[in-house]
Formats: C-alpha cells, structure tokens, sequence
C-alpha cells in the first residue's frame, strides 16, 4: 500500500512464478522421529539455469534432530529422465507430509517453506491482483485452489499463513503441526515429469 496516500490498494503482480521455485529446500516430517527435516538437492551439485530443474535433482532428506538421512534420484529413461510432480501436501520426492500444513477455512493449507508461505500471503493481502499475459496458467497463483483467492476466506488465510511461518521455527516432534500427516494428495502421478536433453544436460542434473 502506498503509504503516504493510504489510498491506493495493495498490487500483486504475477510474473508467471511456478511453485518450482519453491522447491529447492522443502521443509517435511522426518520418517524417523516425527520432527522437523529438509529436502534439498544432493550437495555438489551445478545450480540449476531453471527451477523446473529442480524437479530432477537428485535429493537428500536430513533431520538435524535424529539424524536421520535418506537418498532420492530420478529414474533414467532413454536420454531423459523422469522427475517429480509438484503439489498436494506431501513433499513429491519422498512422498513424506510436509512440515508446513494447518487447517485452514475447513480445508488444509500447506507451503514448502518459509518464502513460499511469505509469497502466498503477500497474493492473498493484495487488493488488486495482476497477471502476465504469458503462460497465465502454468502459474503458481492461476492454479491455486478457489477457496484461497475467495475474500471472505482471505483474514483466515493470511492467518493460516502466519501459523505456517510460525510452525517454519520449530523443529520437535511435540512441535509437528495436527495437520502434518498423510494423506496421498498428489495431484498426479509423481513420474508424469519427464525431462529429454542431451546427454551432457542429463549427466548435469545428476
């Protein structure tokens, strides 16, 4: 909002962000012990020119509580490879709940990590919504759920928002949010993501 004048409404611009760029560390409920654990790309690895790119790099689970740790690559087909597919609240590599859900408006609302939810609320809090005439709906804000965008949801949902960056400090297994369990809402089968390159790009991403 522009301060001086106080008339003028919030604007939210949409470039055409895809929830890939979100992806490169997702915060999830570690498989060990029930806490606070990250998914992120394999140490040593090129960064990426894109973020869909993230979608098939290899990907390591670590719980910096228990320790615990566990590997995920994509599946090599041909000259491709087969990633993963974004979206539900489990995290698309390990299929783990993601550590970042609360109920929300009698649905469940999620985010993969702390600028994520800081983005989801800077397009809920606008006034005034815009998009580029480019690709509309491979965005990530064409393709949120109606029950998000609907203005008398929007107070719950900034709220909602606010719990998840809360939930985004704490780390215990006592801490895990009552939403943060499995529930198998992948919106589509996690090796429909198919990546074809030249070989040298293959070996890249690996």
């Amino acid at each position: 909002m522009d301060s001086a004048a106080g008339t003028e409404p919030d604007r939210h611009y949409d470039t055409g962000t895809r929830l890939a760029r979100f992806a490169g560390r997702i915060l999830v409920v570690c498989p060990s012990c029930g806490g606070r654990a990250a998914v992120v790309p394999r140490p040593g690895l090129p960064a990426p020119k894109y973020s869909t790119e993230l979608q098939f790099q290899p990907r390591r689970l670590a719980c910096g509580g228990c320790g615990a740790v566990a590997g995920w690559e994509p599946e090599v087909r041909g000259a491709g490879l087969v990633g993963a597919v974004l979206g539900g609240s489990e995290d698309p590599f390990f299929g783990q709940p993601l550590w970042l859900q609360t109920r929300c408006a009698g649905e469940i609302l999620w985010a993969y990590n702390e600028e994520h939810a800081a983005e989801l609320s800077a397009y809920v809090c606008a006034g005034l919504r815009e998009r580029s005439a480019e690709r509309p709906t491979m965005s990530l804000y064409a393709r949120l759920p109606s029950w998000m965008k609907r203005a008398d949801n929007r107070s719950a949902v900034l709220a909602g928002l606010e719990t998840l960056q809360a939930l985004a400090t704490r780390s215990a297994p006592a801490e895990r949010s009552d939403a943060a369990y499995e529930r198998g809402d992948r919106s589509r089968a996690r090796s429909s993501m198919y990546f074809r390159g030249r070989p040298d790009e293959v070996r890249s991403l690996l």
